[in-house]
């Protein structure tokens, strides 16, 4: 089977242009954005947070990747985009969405000019370090491989070394952290990778590969909805951290998300958002 090049989200910046469409969050305006909401609210009209458009908040997603953001009938929905508009209303800022390829996310909040900052289930990396700042992590998972129920050749007693051969092909999505695992656990494996995660599953479905790799919550919320005649055969606790990624340029906006979070972290917000969008 013949697989597609895996392509590194550290070299596809000039792919980013063509693919941004924005839209309010979960279309429409944030509510409460005409003042701060609360006393941890930022101004807006001086408060020198660089934004792309005063009093609006910008967050480059890819809404793909569910529980975390996904689009259902033009409504952005999932524990990300709740997450953003918490945010936003926390700052007193009208919460705004643009949509980017997954691998064009982390590039575009590096080079600026398309959008203030990105939430799409970014785990923070070295190598992503190298080129934005993260603030405080907001969730934390791990990795996991599905293959299909109807599949004798992988098992979860034998994925971990069946999987490292050259008769498997492993879907994932361009720049994520599942194709990095997969491409540091399997090496012997070829790799498909898409665009979007969703596509990947997809290809599995279609016979066009063996197994899927990606995040643990996608993959089992994947596997609760579509895609019920695939399992999970391996799982690695890997803790990765999901943050919002900034341009390293823009410290205050980054310490404004920071003090965001935190209240949302000790008002329970944060909580309450995992348990309504993971359950």
């Amino acid at each position: 089977m013949k697989s597609m090049t895996r392509r590194n989200f550290l070299t596809v910046a000039g792919a980013v242009a063509g693919t941004a469409a924005l839209a309010g969050c979960g279309g429409e305006q944030a509510e409460n954005t005409d003042q701060p909401a609360d006393d941890t609210a930022e101004e807006t009209e001086d408060g020198g947070l660089g934004l792309l458009t005063e009093g609006s908040l910008t967050f480059a997603v890819s809404p793909d990747y569910p529980p975390f953001e996904n689009l259902e009938d033009g409504e952005y929905v999932g524990l990300d985009m709740d997450l953003g508009r918490a945010i936003a209303e926390k700052l007193g800022l009208e919460c705004v969405y643009t949509n980017l390829d997954f691998d064009g996310i982390v590039p575009a909040i590096a080079a600026g000019g398309q959008a203030d900052a990105g939430l799409s289930g970014i785990s923070i990396t070295p190598d992503r370090e190298e080129q934005v700042n993260f603030s405080e992590p907001y969730y934390i998972d791990n990795q996991a491989v599905a293959v299909p129920s109807s599949s004798t050749d992988v098992t979860e007693d034998n994925a971990a070394e069946v999987l490292n051969t050259a008769e498997m092909t492993i879907a994932v999505q361009s720049g994520s952290t599942g194709a990095d695992f997969a491409a540091e656990n399997f090496p012997n494996a070829e790799q498909l990778a898409f665009p979007l995660f969703t596509d990947a599953f997809a290809a599995v479905a279609a016979g066009q590969a063996n197994a899927v790799c990606g995040n643990l919550a996608v993959v089992e919320q994947m596997l609760a909805g579509a895609y019920t005649d695939l399992h999970v055969v391996l799982t690695s606790a890997t803790g990765e951290k999901y943050a919002i990624a900034v341009n390293k340029d823009n410290a205050e906006l980054l310490n404004a998300i920071n003090d965001a979070i935190a209240a949302l972290k000790e008002d329970g917000t944060i909580d309450e958002l995992i348990s309504a969008n993971m359950g």
